[in-house]
């Protein structure tokens, strides 16, 4: 049956389809989707692990037990999978191991653009990148057969456009694979130097025969065209523009292995054309192997390295003029990113803001409390670097008359790789102060579960992390928790906190507010009368919240009641509201 399917389904589907039985990840836009339409498989055992690293050792694990396995993560997560990915490489595989990782071009969700085709490069391992839904399918049955046959892990690499797009795909029945058997192997899975010496040649010699495979392989094709004053490589969505721009004009050269790259074939498809253009999104990859093949090409001097393509674009860096865009006469007002109406985090923000502390952050939705008007962040690197670097920063900063450093991080981000950072503070005894923002799920990819929530990925309950126990656990003796919406107990905590000379944690705790669970007090009330016109309540930032013509109006279909704005006003404008 054929229907539109969007690509991170697709890849769910593929999974299915292929007889993958064991699915673990880590959810991280744009790839958090493949993990969660596997789960609705019930042929397949799919969960949540606490970070990218352990998603793959697991999925490793299960590899090696018999049973074709995946991982997912985006394109950072790769960055805290790097350990176990560049040694299962030397390793192999028993059943098939598919690691999905989606870049995310133009950093719509991301710290940073790294390009994950490295990664395939340094670790030796292949990877296939799909440009659409079907392929998306077509890819991951084909990805588990190499991995069986090369004895390889192998990447499946999405990006944003691929992921989050839909296309027809037609599905097909499951296939049913035996587990295969386990046997005790330790020259080829116990890594240590002298095993490791000789597995290394093998790798070597299995690259060698990966690029004999992509001259031939099915998924890198030449698509012939009218006009052979230029030849076009390509691959991902950059060929989807490509197609569009100049449909079967020129020919095209179409990469679904984008590691290792195929050597005769460039050579026989570029002595057919005049020209040869690359057109690949972020680094030039695929261009650089061109030209160490001894190809003549063009591509990043034309396209650049930087930020996302489109059809557009292609049209207008090659010469074609592309179809005008239709400009709208009202003038819309900018809408930055800001958090949600009730959510937990802004009156915790405030309070630090306002005490002028320097404020370590970390990755989550509650990174915007670097926006304005909070402002309340210093430094955002990746998971988990909030804790371990005001270890650094209170280190250098020893004997320092005033403590003014705190840390933020979210529940999530803690369980991932904020834990050993705690560790580190108590073992080495800096005069730390970490502030857990614990609203109760995965909030930033949608609503994930995680080890504090009590509940797995298919929503069944499970064992709960106590993070005041795991706090002490570790060394650090005092803990203490607050209600972010009650300004004046968060203000004196941290103030109390900063004042000890010991390590210390503060939770932060109020569900999300767009928790479906979560019971709200409906709109707080305003008596507009006795407004002045301050903008005092206007501090925290809340979307529900403005001024009009000099008086305070609440947006009644955003305002939860959490009562915030209320505490920043001192003429009784909003009426109390009690909690449901």
């Amino acid at each position: 049956m054929k229907k539109l399917m969007l690509g991170n389904e697709a890849v769910a589907r593929g999974l299915y389809e292929a007889g993958c039985s064991f699915v673990s990840s880590y959810p991280g836009t744009p790839s958090t989707e493949i993990t969660e339409y596997a789960a609705k498989y019930n042929e397949i055992y799919a969960e949540w692990a606490p970070n990218e690293k352990v998603a793959l050792e697991t999925a490793f694990g299960a590899s090696l037990a018999g049973k074709r396995s995946f991982c997912g993560m985006k394109h950072v997560g790769v960055n805290v999978a790097a350990d176990p990915l560049f040694t299962a490489s030397y390793t192999g595989v028993n059943a098939g191991l598919i690691i999905g990782v989606a870049d995310d071009p133009g950093m719509h969700s991301s710290q940073n653009e790294q390009d994950s085709r490295h990664y395939a490069i340094a670790s030796k391992i292949p990877m296939l990148e799909p440009s659409d839904s079907a392929e998306s399918i077509a890819f991951v049955k084909e990805a588990f057969e190499i991995s069986e046959k090369f004895d390889t892990p192998i990447f499946i690499k999405m990006c944003t456009r691929v992921a989050h797009s839909q296309s027809i795909i037609e599905e097909s029945d499951r296939l049913e694979i035996v587990q295969k058997e386990y046997a005790k192997n330790g020259e080829k899975y116990i890594m240590m130097p002298g095993n490791a010496k000789k597995r290394h040649p093998i790798v070597e010699q299995r690259t060698l025969n990966l690029i004999n495979y992509a001259e031939t392989a099915w998924f890198n094709r030449v698509e012939e065209g009218s006009d052979n004053t230029v030849g076009i490589i390509t691959s991902s969505t950059s060929y989807q523009y490509v197609k569009e721009v100049f449909g079967d004009k020129y020919p095209v050269l179409k990469l679904g292995m984008i590691n290792p790259l195929p050597i005769n074939k460039i050579k026989d498809f570029a002595a057919k054309v005049k020209s040869v253009i690359v057109v690949e999104e972020l680094d030039g990859i695929i261009e650089t192997h061109c030209k160490n093949i001894g190809v003549t090409v063009a591509g990043k001097e034309i396209f650049g390295n930087i930020g996302e393509f489109s059809q557009n674009l292609v049209a207008e860096k090659l010469g074609v003029e592309a179809p005008k865009g239709v400009a709208l006469n009202e003038n819309i007002p900018m809408r930055p990113p800001v958090m949600c109406a009730g959510c937990p985090h802004r009156g915790l923000f405030y309070t630090l803001k306002k005490n002028k502390l320097t404020v370590m952050g970390d990755i989550g939705c509650y990174t915007l409390g670097a926006v304005a008007p909070l402002a309340a962040i210093d430094t955002t690197i990746c998971m988990g670097a909030s804790v371990s670097s005001i270890h650094g920063f209170n280190k250098a900063n020893e004997g320092a008359s005033d403590k003014n450093t705190v840390a933020v991080i979210g529940d999530s981000t803690f369980m991932h790789s904020g834990v050993t950072g705690l560790i580190n503070i108590a073992y080495n005894g800096s005069n730390s102060t970490v502030i857990i923002l614990d609203n109760s799920i995965t909030g930033m990819t949608g609503h994930q579960q995680n080890p504090t929530t009590g509940y797995n990925l298919k929503g069944d309950p499970c064992s709960k992390i106590d993070l005041e126990a795991l706090c002490k656990s570790v060394g650090i003796n005092s803990v203490r928790v607050v209600d972010p919406y009650d300004l004046a107990e968060c203000d004196t905590v941290i103030k109390e906190e900063l004042q000890k000379e010991e390590p210390s944690v503060i939770i932060s705790r109020r569900p999300c507010a767009l928790l479906k669970y979560v019971k709200h007090a409906g709109p707080i009330k305003v008596n507009t009368d006795k407004c002045i016109g301050c903008k005092s309540c206007m501090r925290i930032g809340c979307p529900a919240v403005s001024v009009i013509d000099g008086k305070v109006k609440i947006d009644n279909t955003l305002c939860t009641g959490c009562g915030v704005c209320a505490q920043m006003c001192k003429f009784d404008v909003f009426e109390a509201v009690k909690e449901a």
